[in-house]
């Protein structure tokens, strides 16, 4: 009996030390001599769960459950329950969760339920239905009266989950600044607090989903930091882990640091098995697909791309610009405009935005363009981000370049530039760069152009970007054959206006209104020094234009 004490003994140390595997090992050996007692079970499950031994954990919390039961402590069954119900949910057994959360009402019966903690655990699950479902106003109520229970029976775990979708339901209702101060609050809980790890867990991942959905960058970054740590304190941790190595790929993804980034990502995809029920799976594959398409490598990037949607993963925005650097462009707007028709929630369709005004605009398709860039620039003004503002402003300025109106241009992207650059996102404010050198050029400063476009050029070099540069030679190729400052649009009219094409016949084929074209045709007459279409037509033809 001795050596059978010293095995419990051991696995509760490790688990008290967040030694998961140890734990488990110890209380598999010790359970095959004897019973162990319930919380001894309950504490095997966590570790079990912990990882990645989803199967075994139910077994055993079930167990745990039961064993509780039998023993009369109808206040640890309930959370079991719980905690079982939560897990099964989230792996999308949605059946057998629902059934687990209604044990602690029938547990404890109606009137002791009512006066129990449980009853906020019960209020977060209805209240993150109602969010999901778009009744943030409901969802809201349900989930501050889980705040309120949890103070009251001073919860932490379950004040994480109610700050953490309370938090999220003011952000969909357009309280941005409270939201996110709620959801801080509820990161620095979790960090400072001796918390359920299955809780923490959950809380961390959610919250960084949120501030990548709204596109808060330098939250995501420094979350992700945290998350991080924890994950490193708990080397056996299976759960988690994956979502972490993604999220950190993402941000040195953002930072330039690519070699890294595919590091990182690469290890979830080397131990696929190991998070087989993950969504991490689907996210690591997504975040291959982007790293493989910046580097021009176009088939792995496909096949990534659908790997991810075979997860569980939705392949865009990625695939669609895949799609526009093919030369597709219309395929990659079907594709985008189907995405936005099927997610009316903000958050999915910030992450899709950006792409709508790129795509939009080499489709030549200028009111979804500027349909999307205006709900960029209002979600902007809702949201405290810098990567939204940097976004939003892009997309403002290449529509005005598109449009002709070169200084609106050049005010908005350099706007966009400084918050790229502020951010520390090297690529992003490479391709910024570039667009600013055609706004230069556009108004005749033709050395600031040729900086601009010499800083971008040795930003794509040294992050691998072969696509963005060999893009950027043949703009240059382009550029050095009309020796007068004319932009890519002003090239692509006075081809026009050369075959015999009026303004409305113009903007019909560039799909511009005649106003834009006209502007557009007075500065090129400026340009190149003539006043007539006949001299216009000429000076295409002596410059190789048409």
């Amino acid at each position: 009996m001795k050596e059978l004490s010293g095995k419990v003994d051991q696995a509760r140390a490790a688990f008290g030390q967040r030694g998961w595997a140890a734990a488990r090992s110890f209380y598999a050996s010790a359970d095959a001599d004897r019973q162990l007692y319930p919380a001894d079970l309950e504490a095997w499950g966590l570790a079990a769960l912990l990882t990645g031994h989803d199967d075994e954990s139910d077994a055993l919390r079930e167990r745990a459950h039961y064993a509780l039961l039998q023993a009369g402590d109808l206040d640890g069954a309930a959370r079991v329950a719980f905690w079982l119900g939560l897990s099964l949910l989230l792996r999308g057994d949605a059946a057998r969760g629902r059934g687990w959360f209604a044990r602690p009402r029938s547990v404890l019966g109606d009137e002791a339920f009512a006066a129990s903690v449980w009853l906020g655990y019960e209020r977060v699950n209805v209240g993150m239905a109602a969010l999901f479902s778009h009744d943030h106003g409901r969802s809201l109520d349900l989930l501050a009266e889980a705040r309120e229970v949890a103070d009251r029976h001073s919860d932490t775990d379950l004040r994480l989950l109610a700050g953490n979708g309370h938090g999220q339901a003011l952000l969909a209702l357009g309280r941005s600044a409270e939201g996110m101060a709620e959801l801080d609050e509820v990161m620095v809980l979790a960090t400072t607090a001796d918390a359920n790890p299955q809780a923490v867990g959950l809380v961390y991942c959610a919250v960084i989903a949120v501030c990548r959905s709204c596109l808060d960058i330098a939250r995501s970054a420094e979350w992700t930091e945290v998350l991080s740590r924890w994950c490193e304190s708990q080397p056996d941790l299976v759960p988690y882990r994956g979502q972490c190595l993604v999220h950190r790929s993402e941000v040195l993804q953002l930072q330039g640091r690519w070699n890294e980034a595919t590091t990182e990502v690469e290890i979830v995809r080397e131990r696929l098995d190991t998070y087989a029920h993950d969504v991490a799976v689907g996210m690591a594959h997504y975040q291959r697909g982007e790293l493989h398409r910046l580097r021009g490598e176009f088939r792995a990037a496909e096949q990534a791309y659908r790997e991810a949607l075979a997860a569980g993963h939705d392949p865009q925005p990625g695939l669609a610009l895949l799609r526009l650097a093919q030369g597709r462009a219309q395929a990659a707007l079907l594709a985008l405009r189907r995405a936005l028709e099927e997610n009316q929630r903000m958050f999915p369709r910030l992450r899709l935005l950006p792409a709508a005004v790129e795509v939009a605009i080499a489709a030549r398709d200028l009111d979804t363009a500027r349909s999307a860039a205006a709900e960029l620039t209002d979600e902007a003004g809702r949201l405290d981000s810098a990567y939204l503002r940097a976004v939003a402003a892009a997309a403002r300025g290449a529509l005005a370049l598109t449009d002709g109106e070169s200084r609106s241009a050049l005010a908005a992207l350099r706007s966009a530039l400084q918050e790229w650059t502020g951010l520390g996102a090297p690529y992003e404010a490479a391709r910024c760069r570039v667009l600013v050198a055609q706004a230069c050029l556009a108004v005749g400063d033709v050395e600031t152009a040729q900086l601009e476009t010499e800083a971008a050029r040795r930003s794509f070099a040294g992050l691998g970007a072969r696509v963005d540069l060999e893009r950027l030679d043949a703009g240059k190729r382009d550029a050095a054959v009309p020796p007068d400052g004319l932009t890519p649009r002003e090239i692509e009219v006075l081809r026009l206006v050369a075959t015999g094409a009026s303004n409305r016949e113009v903007a019909e084929q560039l799909v511009l209104s005649e106003r834009t074209v006209a502007r557009h045709v007075a500065n090129i007459f400026v340009k190149i020094g003539v006043s007539a279409r006949a001299a216009a037509t000429a000076y295409a033809y002596d410059h190789q234009l048409v």
